[in-house]
C-alpha cells in the first residue's frame, strides 16, 4: 500500500467506538468519511500495514492479501493489488471504446492534436508574477477594451422563484449550502417557466447532470403539471452512487447516459425522437464543458435545440482547443498565450484574499484583517474587478458563436452573489430569422 500521512493523535482511544475512518484526508483537511473497519480506526483504504516481531520490514500475510495499491489510471483511490487487473477494466477512468452509435471519440472536443496540446501544457505552466509589466497590463487593457464595447453594464438581472419549491426554501432546519442550491435551482425553473420552456414533447437534456438533484426538481415540475409525454435525459461521464433522479415517480421520464461530452453526438440519441422539441440545459458545468456543450448543440446539422439555459462558472478551467469564442479574441489581439494567462486572471474574481480556511478562520479569531503583499501589482478590488471582467469576455465570445448560428443569445444574474459568486446564467433560443449581430453581450 501507497504511504500515506496519518495523524496518529486523531486516532480515537482504545475501547471506543468507531464508526468512521480516523484517517485524515490532508487535500480535504478532513476525515476520511467511509465506515471504518471491525476492530479497527480505519477504512480498509487507510489501514496502516501491521509489522511482525520478527521482521519489522516484513508486511504479515494478512496485510500482504489486504495490500492496496494507487489506480495506475487515476492515482486518486486505491484498489486492493490482488484485484488490480480486474478493477483496470471497470475503472471510470479508463478509455472506453464503445459501439454505441452516439458515443463518436473526440467529435465536440475541437482542436486536440497532440502537438497542440503539449503547446498548451507548456502555455499552462506561466506564472502570471514572472510576467512583464508591459505584457501584464497590455492584457488588462485588451480585456478593459472588449468589456466596455460589449459588456458594459448590459446584463440585467433575472431572479426568479419556481412555485415547487416555495415550501423547501422557507424550511428554517435546512443548512446554509442547501438552500443555496435550492435557490440557484428554482431560479433557473422560474427562468424556464418564464420562458414558456416548460412544455409537453419536450426532451430536457442536462449535461453534466451530477447526481440530478436539478433533473429531480424539474422532473417533478413536469409530472405536477401533467407533462408526461416530455422526457429529462442526464448526460454525465462519471457512474455516481446516490443519484437523486432515483427517486422520481415516474421512472420511464428520466435517462441517464454516461457519456463524456466531448464524445456525445446528441443526434444519434435515440431517446430525442420521441419528442418534438429539445431544451439544452445545466445548472454547473465548468469551463470547458460549457464549450464542449457549445460545440455538441451547434456542431451536430441533424440535431435541433430549441433552447439552452447553462449556469456559468469554472473559467479558470477553460481550453483554448475547446474554447468556441476564438475568433471574438483574435480580432482582439488575444491568442492561445495571452488566452491561457485570461483563464488563469477569472479567478481574482472568486478567490478573495486568497488564504485558506484554516487561516481565515484564524485571523478572525485573532479580529486581524488580512494584509496586501508586496508581490501583488495590483490591489484585491482592483483584481477582482478584472477578474470578473475576464469572465464576462470569455462568456461574450461563446454568445457571439451561438448568435453566428441563429440564437438570439443574453447573459443573466439570476440569483444575488451573496448566494454564489457564480450567478451568470447564459440563455440562447434559436431565432426565427437570419443571425443576429448585435455589438453588445447582454
Amino acid at each position: 500500500m501507497a504511504a500515506k500521512k496519518m495523524r496518529m493523535s486523531d486516532v480515537k482511544e482504545e475501547g471506543s467506538v468507531t464508526t468512521t475512518c480516523s484517517y485524515w484526508v490532508p487535500r480535504k483537511k478532513r476525515r476520511c468519511k467511509m465506515t471504518a473497519n471491525k476492530g479497527s480506526p480505519f477504512c480498509g483504504a487507510h489501514a496502516p500495514p501491521t509489522v511482525t516481531a520478527s521482521n519489522p520490514d516484513e508486511k504479515s500475510v494478512e496485510d500482504s492479501f489486504q495490500e492496496r495499491v494507487p489506480c495506475p489510471l487515476d492515482p486518486k483511490h486505491t484498489v486492493f493489488k490482488r484485484k488490480l487487473a480486474k478493477h483496470l477494466t471497470i475503472c471510470n477512468a479508463r478509455d472506453q471504446e464503445s459501439s454505441l452509435p452516439y458515443i463518436v471519440k473526440g467529435v465536440n472536443a475541437g482542436e486536440n492534436s497532440e502537438e497542440h496540446l503539449e503547446e498548451l501544457d507548456e502555455l499552462n505552466q506561466i506564472k502570471l508574477h514572472k510576467l512583464s509589466d508591459e505584457e501584464f497590463y497590455g492584457l488588462i487593457d485588451k480585456v478593459k477594451q472588449l468589456y466596455d464595447k460589449h459588456i458594459n453594464s448590459s446584463i440585467q438581472e433575472l431572479q426568479m422563484e419556481h412555485e415547487s419549491l416555495k415550501s423547501k426554501l422557507n424550511r428554517k432546519d435546512y443548512g446554509h449550502e442547501t438552500l443555496r442550491q435550492l435557490t440557484q435551482a428554482s431560479s433557473l425553473l422560474g427562468i424556464l417557466e418564464r420562458n414558456q420552456q416548460l412544455t409537453d414533447h419536450t426532451s430536457f437534456v442536462e449535461f453534466g447532470a451530477g447526481k440530478g438533484k436539478f433533473a429531480y426538481y424539474l422532473t417533478t415540475v413536469l409530472e405536477d403539471q401533467q407533462m408526461t409525454r416530455s422526457q429529462v435525459v442526464l448526460i454525465d461521464r462519471m457512474s455516481l452512487r446516490h443519484k437523486k433522479d432515483n427517486k422520481v415517480a415516474k421512472k420511464e421520464m428520466v435517462q441517464r447516459i454516461r457519456a463524456d461530452i466531448a464524445d456525445l453526438k446528441l443526434s444519434a440519441l435515440p431517446d430525442l425522437k420521441k419528442t418534438q422539441r429539445t431544451v439544452a440545459l445545466s445548472k454547473h458545468l465548468c469551463g470547458a464543458a460549457t464549450d464542449l456543450t457549445l460545440r455538441c448543440i451547434l456542431d451536430d446539422e441533424a440535431a435541433t435545440t430549441d433552447y439552452v439555459l447553462i449556469a456559468l462558472c469554472c473559467h479558470h478551467s477553460c481550453s483554448w482547443g475547446s474554447y468556441v469564442g476564438r475568433s471574438f479574441l483574435q480580432q482582439a489581439g488575444i491568442g492561445p498565450r495571452e488566452f491561457v494567462i485570461l483563464t488563469k486572471m477569472v479567478s481574482w474574481a472568486v478567490c478573495g484574499t486568497g488564504l485558506s480556511r484554516e487561516r481565515r478562520r484564524a485571523m478572525e479569531a485573532a479580529d486581524e484583517q488580512p494584509a496586501e503583499t508586496n508581490t501583488q501589482r495590483l490591489s484585491r478590488e482592483e483584481r477582482e474587478k478584472i477578474g470578473q471582467q475576464c469572465k464576462r469576455v470569455l462568456d461574450c465570445g461563446r454568445l457571439e458563436h451561438l448568435r453566428s448560428h441563429g440564437y438570439q443569445a443574453e447573459l443573466k444574474f439570476y440569483v444575488p452573489r451573496d448566494v454564489t459568486l457564480e450567478n451568470v446564467v447564459l440563455l440562447a433560443r434559436r431565432s426565427t430569422s437570419e443571425p443576429d449581430c448585435q455589438n453588445k453581450c447582454s
